[in-house]
């Protein structure tokens, strides 16, 4: 206004720029320090674009404006707002400027400001323009026209629109609105949009701004919401893997450079072996270039694969190659078209030589003709390999290779040896492309047991589900601990669980004894679970077998050695690791040798006479305080006594046999020699039982797993007369209790993968089932006394012709296997008379009735006493228990 008094004013003020906005008091916000001072501005969570010195305003509780006319202004723009703006300056009151202004947001960058940064006005220019391929519309009253461009007509945040039109001041409801939501898809750098600010700066209450309409405060309560739920989603993210523990596990890592070989790697490949160790891969799907001799064949390189005891033998403990140059291989064809992920070799098994290869190749083809090597980046791969015998070596491909067959190609090898391995191969196989239906093969039959390998949490959670479903006829119970304190639990199924019924046989399995030896842990493991689940749903061939039987099922004899091969894997464990306990004791050579003592009395004519056939006490040197017992063998030894166990097996892997005793030799200088038991007749029965019940046993045209064809033997032999073992479980079973035990090797491979324990376990149901039933096969009865009616406990049952007695239980009841046929058994006991009568044996699976009433002998015992004592043999046996327990406890 001309004359106006005024007019000098405004151009002052024009000249000095406007006054800073006052600072508007806000409640707290979370993550910040209270009584920020009012002359520093708070950062709103909005950062400047890269260049610029834009700080932005303080967080007044409205954000700036969006829709105003024009983008930022270019990075080399120096002008202020003010100066070339058509209208005034913005009043002071915490609003947002008016429609009229030009002056354009400044272009965030998605960071934060640094904390106490002033905050200045965004610089902007009046005829500056949005940026190149802005969408956004000219604001009314604007002074650039807007830039034409492609335009999306449905995103509010692009065009600048708020659910009720546009407008300078619905630009607050729209960057706490919509605007937060077009950011996160994926609005891009110079499209007039800004990006979602960080979230705690959408979440501070600040103080209500003057003229915000309702639609914004809505919009801001949304904003609040969404923000809490990112929040959750945020605490609920997964964590990221494992970083890798070890360097290189695959080629083109240091240690095919030359460096260091890792053996083991952090994270096994998803595939399968595909079965060279457990015989899936049969001898004809195995080929190489050439051979030493047949003994040293293709078909010998299998992982794990052991020798004979002799240089030369037929059987040997690997494939070595004929010459000696990087030309050979061993091939082995998958016989469909399956994708290749890793590879795991072994040196030469043998005892003679040493033997092994340090890196090779790998190639793989679809006709054996063409073949595509595995690279690693656009070299070909070398991997690196073994560097002793024994030691599992896994190699995972970089790139998973496709197709029928493979080749492993030895580049180098063992300066004093020569080119030989053993391996296994991991694959996946593929739909056949020629076959429609194997794209969509039928969904395999759902099964309700657990098949997959436990460790000892793993396994204590099983037994206690299966306790917990079928609480009737199940108990767990501990017998002892391992030497790291982990427990050997037992699962007791039975009708009455936790007590001894008269006349009920007690059978036992036991598995584990071998840490790495896995299959029986597990199939014992499912055992439980199906005996539950089937005797719910009332099998009447599982409802007779757990109401006449009390049941002891130990799964892990040596948890100490199963952890220890649980942690390297199916495929890395080898052949003994884990085999022995914690402190280095293989079980199975750890029971008292009670087999020369006995032979010895033999040979001096004092068996039975003056030296027992049964019940033979434990030599006095096992019970010394620095005798070598490990605390499992106590352990299981003191179970022996607790239970009159009639029948059991020992479940064992890394063949298909089953063994029974003596598994020690009569002659102690022979390795092998056929050493029979009195009842070798039962023994062999027993044996032969499982053996031909087993589907893999039983299956004619099965190859031999090592250096031993047992299947001209029917499956079953002697122990003695495969390898002497001293102090078996087996040997100590049958001399010391009244228990015919039994060993069963169940598998080639000592630790089979879980993809193979459902057809593990099909083999072998119908085994574990027929074995216990076999508990019930011979005579049973009760020894009492004619006076009073009461069992004799600890009374003697003979067999006439067969050189080893029993004894009944403490309530007089008693079990003797025996094949079918008539047999003159005798009762007698330690202050009565010997009473003998005649009972056959039928082929039924039924025991025969068998009891005895025994009269007082007269003279044989004081007056007035009830009970006879126990014979010195007795005496002596649980004189040396006493001592083997108080030096176990003190250990």
């Amino acid at each position: 206004m001309p004359g106006s008094p005024l007019a000098p004013l405004l151009l002052l003020l024009l000249l000095l720029g406007p006054p800073p906005p006052p600072a508007h008091a806000a409640p707290p916000q979370p993550g910040r320090p209270h009584g920020t001072a009012s002359g520093t501005p708070k950062p709103s969570g909005v950062s400047h674009r890269k260049g610029s010195t834009t700080v932005p305003p303080k967080a007044s509780g409205v954000s700036p404006t969006k829709a105003i006319a024009g983008g930022g202004p270019p990075k080399s723009s120096e002008t202020p707002p003010w100066k070339s703006s058509t209208a005034g300056p913005p009043k002071a009151s915490g609003v947002s400027p008016r429609k009229s202004s030009t002056t354009g947001p400044p272009k965030p960058s998605g960071l934060p400001p640094p904390k106490g940064t002033t905050a200045t006005p965004a610089r902007s220019s009046a005829t500056t323009g949005p940026p190149k391929g802005s969408t956004v519309p000219p604001v009314r009253g604007s002074a650039t026209p807007a830039t034409p461009g492609p335009s999306r007509d449905g995103d509010p945040a692009v065009t600048g629109r708020t659910g009720r039109g546009r407008g300078a001041l619905g630009g607050v409801g729209v960057w706490e609105g919509r605007s937060v939501q077009s950011g996160v898809r994926g609005g891009k750098r110079g499209a007039g949009v800004f990006p979602a600010p960080s979230l705690p700066s959408l979440c501070p209450l600040a103080a209500p701004a003057p003229k915000v309409s309702t639609v914004a405060v809505r919009r801001r309560k949304v904003v609040r919401k969404k923000v809490v739920k990112k929040k959750k989603v945020l605490r609920k993210k997964p964590e990221a893997p494992a970083a890798p523990q070890e360097p290189c596990t695959c080629a083109g890592s240091p240690a095919a450079r030359g460096g260091p070989c890792v053996t083991v790697p952090a994270v096994s490949p998803a595939c399968p072996p595909l079965g060279l160790e457990s015989l899936r891969v049969l001898d004809t799907q195995l080929q190489a270039s050439s051979q030493k001799r047949h003994g040293l064949g293709a078909h010998r390189g299998r992982l794990n694969i052991q020798s004979g005891l002799y240089d030369g033998d037929f059987y040997d403990g690997g494939w070595c190659a004929g010459r000696e140059d990087t030309e050979q291989w061993l091939q082995v064809d998958a016989r469909r078209l399956t994708r290749f992920t890793g590879i795991v070799t072994q040196g030469l098994n043998s005892i003679w030589t040493y033997d092994w290869v340090t890196s090779y190749k790998v190639q793989v083809s679809n006709d054996s003709h063409a073949w595509l090597p595995s690279r690693n980046g656009t070299e070909e791969a070398v991997f690196p390999a073994n560097k002793d015998p024994e030691t599992p070596v896994l190699n995972v491909l970089p790139v998973p290779l496709v197709g029928r067959f493979l080749r492993i190609n030895p580049q180098s090898w063992f300066p004093n040896g020569t080119v030989c391995l053993r391996a296994e191969v991991l694959g996946c196989p593929l739909p056949d492309p020629s076959d429609a239906h194997a794209w969509h093969p039928p969904s395999p039959p759902e099964s309700q047991l657990d098949f997959r390998h436990h460790n000892y949490k793993e396994m204590r959670k099983l037994m206690k589900r299966v306790s917990e479903e079928c609480p009737d006829i199940t108990r767990v119970y501990s017998i002892g601990q391992s030497s790291r304190g982990l427990r050997l639990y037992v699962m007791e199924i039975s009708d009455n669980p936790g007590q001894h019924e008269v006349g009920e046989p007690e059978f036992r399995y036991v598995a584990g004894m071998h840490g790495n030896e896995v299959l029986g842990r597990e199939l014992l493991l499912n055992l439980m679970e199906f005996l539950c689940r089937e005797f719910r749903l009332g099998n009447p061939r599982v409802v007779q077998l757990v109401t006449g039987t009390r049941i002891h099922l130990l799964p892990s004899m040596n948890p100490d050695g199963y952890e220890t091969a649980y942690k390297l894997g199916s495929e890395l464990a080898g052949w003994a690791m884990g085999r022995w306990t914690y402190e280095g004791i293989d079980l199975n050579h750890n029971f008292a040798d009670l087999n020369t003592a006995l032979w010895d009395a033999e040979d001096n004519d004092l068996v039975p006479h003056e030296f027992p056939n049964h019940y033979i006490p434990i030599p006095e040197y096992y019970t010394f305080a620095n005798a070598t017992v490990a605390p499992e063998t106590r352990a299981v030894i003191a179970w022996m006594q607790r239970y009159p166990f009639v029948l059991s097996a020992n479940l064992h892997g890394g063949e298909l046999v089953v063994t029974y005793p003596f598994d020690m030799s009569r002659t102690y200088w022979k390795a092998q020699e056929l050493t029979p038991t009195p009842d070798d007749g039962v023994f062999r029965w027993l044996a032969t039982v499982y053996a031909t019940a087993n589907l893999a046993m039983a299956r004619g045209e099965r190859r031999p797993c090592h250096q031993h064809d047992f299947t001209r033997f029917g499956n079953i032999i002697n122990g003695a007369n495969w390898h002497t073992v001293a102090g078996s479980m087996n040997d100590f079973s049958y001399l010391h209790t009244n228990c015919f035990e039994i060993t069963v090797e169940l598998s080639c491979d000592k630790f089979p993968h879980a993809s193979e324990l459902p057809h593990e376990w099909e083999n072998n149901r119908e085994s574990l089932l027929l074995f216990m039933e076999q508990v019930h096969r011979g005579i049973k009865g009760v020894v009492r006394d004619s006076d009073t009616e009461q069992g004799i406990p600890n009374a003697i049952i003979s067999v006439d012709g067969i050189n080893h007695d029993v004894r009944t239980a403490s309530d007089g009841d008693y079990w003797r296997l025996l094949n079918p046929g008539e047999y003159e058994v005798t009762a007698r006991a330690e202050g009565y008379e010997a009473a003998t009568q005649p009972c056959r044996v039928y082929f039924e699976n039924v025991p025969t009735p068998c009891s005895f009433r025994l009269a007082r002998a007269r003279g044989r015992h004081r007056p007035g006493r009830t009970r006879p004592g126990p014979d010195p043999a007795l005496r002596l046996q649980r004189l040396r228990l006493r001592r083997l327990r108080a030096h176990g406890r003190g250990q």
